[in-house]
């Protein structure tokens, strides 16, 4: 009988749910906490055994398409409310879990070298930059918030000629840290990245301010786990985290 009773131990672990032996944690996020948050998200793991988190890091609408198509996701967070909203009225996301859980602020870069005509906005209509990087305002909130600045300071009908559209805010960077473009918009965070590589030269503006909301996702197969990594991001151990790599909290 002894011998029969680790066999049967085996079978019988065998036979339990996945969810009860391990657990993983999808969550969608805006590019630009892709390093912020991959630390977050290791801490997260070391507090909560036998949980794995796996992320997935994009602009924050193609998040939501991805979601809205039936990509398993359990929590997202996004950079900015905007896509949040949406996705609650489509039914996507649970309201009652939404948190915002850090801020940020839009900045205008330029190649660190070699030195740059552009010293604020109003520099952008110089003939000396051809090519201006921003999000693409449909998908990438960098992007719209770029448009509300320019609109506010009445440079962006004459610029657009100019734009140089990119996938992400991360997209933008590489832009400009290549010097594939002479000035781009993207968030403090992110131009903190490639020190030598891009420059900020000026903190914009007129536009809406830069929050990070998070949210369960309402078809999500962790809910108690997506709410308690939602909980956890707003703790001291990821904060120091987030204000480590430039965030504020909102």
């Amino acid at each position: 009988m002894r011998r029969l009773l680790p066999a049967l131990f085996t079978v019988l672990l065998a036979a339990l749910p996945s969810s009860v032996l391990a657990q993983q944690l999808t969550v969608s996020a805006a590019a630009s906490l892709t390093e912020a948050l991959s630390e977050v998200g290791a801490k997260f793991e070391a507090t909560h055994p036998g949980v794995t988190v796996r992320f997935n890091f994009a602009a924050s609408g193609v998040l939501l398409q991805q979601i809205r198509q039936g990509a398993p996701v359990d929590v997202f967070a996004s950079a900015d409310e905007q896509t949040i909203t949406r996705g609650i009225e489509a039914g996507f996301f649970d309201p009652s879990t939404r948190r915002d859980f850090a801020a940020n602020a839009l900045v205008l870069i330029v190649p660190a070298a070699p030195v740059s005509p552009v010293k604020s906005m109003t520099d952008l209509s110089n003939q000396a930059v051809r090519r201006i990087a921003i999000g693409k305002t449909s998908t990438v909130p960098v992007g719209r918030y770029t448009q509300q600045a320019l609109e506010k300071a009445r440079l962006w009908d004459a610029l657009a000629p100019k734009f140089v559209q990119a996938d992400s805010v991360r997209q933008v960077l590489d832009y400009v840290s290549r010097g594939e473009a002479e000035a781009g918009f993207v968030y403090r965070t992110d131009a903190v990245l490639t020190p030598g590589k891009v420059r900020i030269v000026q903190a914009v503006g007129g536009h809406d301010p830069v929050t990070y909301p998070v949210v369960a996702v309402s078809a999500g197969l962790q809910q108690a786990l997506a709410r308690a990594f939602i909980d956890y991001l707003l703790l001291p151990p990821a904060q120091d985290i987030l204000k480590r790599y430039g965030f504020s909290q909102s």
